[in-house]
């Protein structure tokens, strides 16, 4: 009986001293796990701490940095604040400048417009007078060339005998003819002068004879001996003339030549 207890107890050695191991193995597990949590918590909080720290640090200079942010930013805006009058300022007294510089060249323009205007119109009416002096001059070159013609039908005149019938067909075909020429010169400006019995004037009249009349106060036309003609006022032929010297004068006529009547 003592024998196979003896035998039980040792067949049950082995399983205890298995189970104690394993018992041992299970706790130092714990045990590790425990001091294994127990290291992280520390680490945690020391890297909370550290992380605190770090965050408190960046906030610093974060706070500074925005800090200097700002104070960089106003000095900035007060820079281009004074840069801005600046260049308002500079602004004003260029266009001030440019303003005077434009004002002084409107002058000199104006002043220009002006005298170019007065010279044109002074160019201007000196070649109207140009045309018209020789537009007269024209005129005064053809009818000098045709007076010789009215002088011949002048002369003929004097000539015919309107007494016959002949002589008045041929008087009533000379005024026919002397009318048309007189009507011309009238359109075209032309009068004749009436110089019998005027006082001579050196400036119409040419003197050819010089006599002594009763009839005549001296200096006085007596007769005409070729018809002068004026063109719209001006003299387009001189009139030849005799001229009186005066009543009771026994000088004899002298005949004047054309030099003396002119000086």
């Amino acid at each position: 009986m003592n024998l196979n207890l003896y035998s039980e107890r040792g067949a049950g050695l082995p399983r205890l001293c298995k189970e104690a191991t394993s018992l041992q193995y299970v706790l130092i597990q714990h045990l590790v796990l425990a001091s294994m949590n127990s290291d992280m918590q520390n680490s945690s909080q020391d890297s909370t701490n550290d992380f605190l720290e770090i965050s408190n640090e960046l906030t610093d200079i974060d706070g500074k940095s925005t800090q200097n942010e700002s104070i960089s930013d106003e000095n900035i805006c007060e820079d281009k604040t004074e840069n801005s009058q600046s260049k308002d300022s500079l602004s004003l007294e260029e266009l001030q400048s440019a303003y005077n510089t434009l004002s002084l060249e409107k002058e000199s323009l104006q002043g220009q417009y002006v005298r170019i205007a007065a010279d044109f119109d002074n160019f201007r009416k000196r070649q109207i007078r140009d045309q018209e002096e020789l537009r007269l001059q024209i005129t005064c070159s053809t009818l000098e060339a045709i007076l010789p013609v009215v002088d011949n039908f002048e002369r003929a005149r004097q000539q015919l005998d309107p007494q016959t019938e002949e002589g008045q067909e041929l008087h009533r075909s000379y005024q026919g003819l002397y009318k048309q020429l007189v009507d011309i010169f009238k359109q075209m400006g032309v009068s004749p002068m009436r110089v019998e019995g005027e006082l001579f004037d050196p400036n119409l009249h040419e003197a050819v004879l010089r006599e002594p009349s009763d009839v005549y106060a001296e200096d006085i036309i007596t007769d005409e001996l070729q018809r002068g003609y004026q063109l719209n006022g001006k003299v387009l032929r001189h009139a030849l003339v005799k001229v009186s010297m005066g009543p009771g004068s026994q000088v004899e006529s002298t005949q004047v030549s054309s030099e003396g009547s002119t000086d």
